[in-house]
């Protein structure tokens, strides 16, 4: 009985992919960086059980910088790092990619820093959705924007509209005053909208608090993904008589395409929990566990804090023991990321970077896989370790 568990820690780069001068990104180290920033404060960063999957070796190999001492470090699994294919450095062309599907071609992005969004575009959605007029309309961060604009949200009924970087189309809204399917409905107009201008997502950010005490989000997001544009690794479990259980955000990544059933949970502990539980009781051939731990990008990354990063990589790096410990012999376990971000870098963007590949089964001898290609190798090797039709792109790892 063969069984994959993957798990994105998403954002957690592991030093400048080759091409990332092209977007900006030369010098980006999101793990290096937070090694660094910890050792300065004294407060080495702890993560013995990924260490012991290669993650220093894997950083090593990517930057050529060896931030820990490895000569006696005793490594149980396959390491490598990862650089990706795919146009972008968001979070559906990396996801896309790992399971075998790069992304080619150019997604659309809202460029302009202010009035980022086309009028004709804001005029369809509000008739569409029959709003009163939209609030903010340009790129920010989303914790900061609801703080500026939240009380006036709450005032005029009006949803706070922005983008980054990235091609998304980002919704806020009060869950409690606005109503949090209200919210759900306005962004399944928009995705409908968006498709003119090739936007990879639009995402709900469903919010609550006042004036006085603050405004925070809530674990309510969801995200409105183009499908994705060819067969990906999940389509083939699926179509080979498998199942493919999505924890997280999964599911919304690929748009509910080759997705036995989605699993939602508000933090990192709470998805490890459910992985955790799905690790138990699905027993079937060809299962596919698929886990994203968002935490990482958008608690951390995003928010450029350093400190909180570090503290998440310790507390997921206790709860590893537990998903190796309930492993069976025909398991693969992959610890891997979609993108960096790296909480040291200038703005509040992705980074373009290599990512890890971290691989663990009582069947593998530990070693280096050395640095990928593509991402779509991970996509290629699950495709082989379960028995089902080879994915688009990617080279197998384990042949």
């Amino acid at each position: 009985m063969k069984r994959a568990i993957v798990v994105v820690l998403d954002s957690f780069g592991l030093g400048e992919a080759p091409d990332a001068s092209e977007f900006g990104d030369a010098g980006a180290d999101t793990l290096g960086h937070i090694a660094e920033h910890q050792a300065r404060n004294n407060q080495p960063l702890n993560v013995p059980q990924m260490a012991q999957l290669g993650l220093w070796h894997a950083h090593a190999g990517a930057t050529h910088k060896q931030l820990v001492e490895l000569g006696d470090m005793t490594v149980n699994g396959l390491y490598g790092w990862a650089a990706e294919r795919s146009s972008g450095k968001d979070t559906p062309s990396g996801h896309w990619e790992l399971m075998g599907l790069p992304v080619h071609y150019d997604w659309g992005y809202f460029l302009d820093k202010q009035n980022s969004f086309p009028d004709k575009l804001l005029q369809q959605l509000c008739e569409q959705a029959q709003l009163t007029g939209v609030l903010g309309n340009c790129h920010a961060s989303g914790t900061q924007i609801i703080e500026q604009w939240g009380e006036q949200h709450q005032r005029s009924h009006q949803p706070i509209v922005y983008t980054s970087a990235d091609s998304v189309f980002q919704i806020a809204a009060h869950e409690e005053s606005f109503g949090l399917e209200r919210l759900y409905q306005v962004c399944e107009i928009a995705r409908n909208l968006v498709d003119e201008y090739n936007i990879g997502r639009v995402i709900a950010r469903p919010f609550i608090g006042d004036s006085t005490t603050g405004y925070v989000r809530t674990s309510h997001r969801r995200d409105y993904a183009t499908p994705p544009h060819g067969k990906t690794l999940l389509d083939h479990v699926i179509a080979g008589g498998g199942e493919v259980h999505a924890v997280g955000k999964i599911s919304d990544i690929f748009a509910g395409r080759g997705i036995s059933a989605s699993y939602k949970a508000s933090d990192t502990s709470a998805l490890v929990d459910k992985t955790l539980e799905l690790m138990q009781t699905q027993q079937q051939d060809k299962c596919l566990i698929f886990t994203n731990l968002v935490a990482f990008d958008t608690l951390y990354g995003h928010r450029r804090d350093v400190a909180g990063y570090a503290q998440e990589l310790e507390a997921f790096d206790t709860r590893l023991a537990e998903l190796i410990q309930a492993m069976q012999p025909d398991d693969l376990l992959v610890l891997t990321a979609d993108h960096g971000c790296d909480p040291t870098w200038p703005g509040s963007d992705h980074t373009r970077e290599f990512v890890p590949l971290l691989c663990y089964s009582p069947r593998l001898k530990s070693g280096s896989l050395g640095q990928r290609q593509s991402f779509a190798d991970l996509g290629q090797t699950l495709a082989h370790w379960l028995g089902v039709d080879a994915t688009e792109s990617g080279i197998n790892m384990l042949d």
